[in-house]
């Protein structure tokens, strides 16, 4: 059945079964592959995307869920004011590791940071609890959010 879509400010349409989950659509019918495949139950935060701007985990979010939403994935969070500074943070503060749960991360942060642009350690805790970084760059993390709710570059 065709979906239309609105994927980073574009009309898109897709022909998948109603219950495909929003990740593979993204990454298999679309071809972006910046959302990541982590867990496959929406434990793990990896692939994290905004769904009219609150993020979901798309490993279980049904494209039948989607449509007629603003999907918004790591290739275009950047085009948003909180997103662009998430990702600067992130650059300054050398936030990364191994990077493959860093999109979902981001993600995440961008969605905390574009509700409240100053949150608290308590606000960080509740926002980011569902992401998992194998690498343990969780105190990375939180400075690069703290770097983007200061609104200075850092570096």
């Amino acid at each position: 059945m065709p979906y239309p879509l609105t994927v980073n400010g574009k009309p898109r349409s897709v022909d998948v079964d109603d219950d495909t989950p929003l990740l593979w659509v993204i990454r298999d019918a679309l071809g972006m592959t910046g959302t990541k495949f982590g867990c496959g139950l929406g434990l793990c935060g990896a692939c994290t995307v905004h769904l009219d701007g609150q993020p979901v985990r798309s490993c279980i979010t049904p494209v039948s869920a989607a449509a007629g939403k603003r999907i918004t994935t790591i290739e275009a969070v950047g085009a948003t004011a909180a997103g662009k500074k998430i990702q600067e943070a992130w650059v300054a503060l050398d936030v990364p590791q191994c990077g493959y749960c860093q999109s979902g991360q981001i993600m995440s942060a961008t969605a905390l940071l574009a509700a409240k642009p100053h949150p608290t350690d308590a606000d960080i805790d509740a926002a980011m609890s569902g992401n998992i970084c194998r690498c343990g760059t969780y105190a990375r993390i939180r400075d690069g959010i703290k770097l983007a709710a200061s609104g200075t570059k850092g570096g």
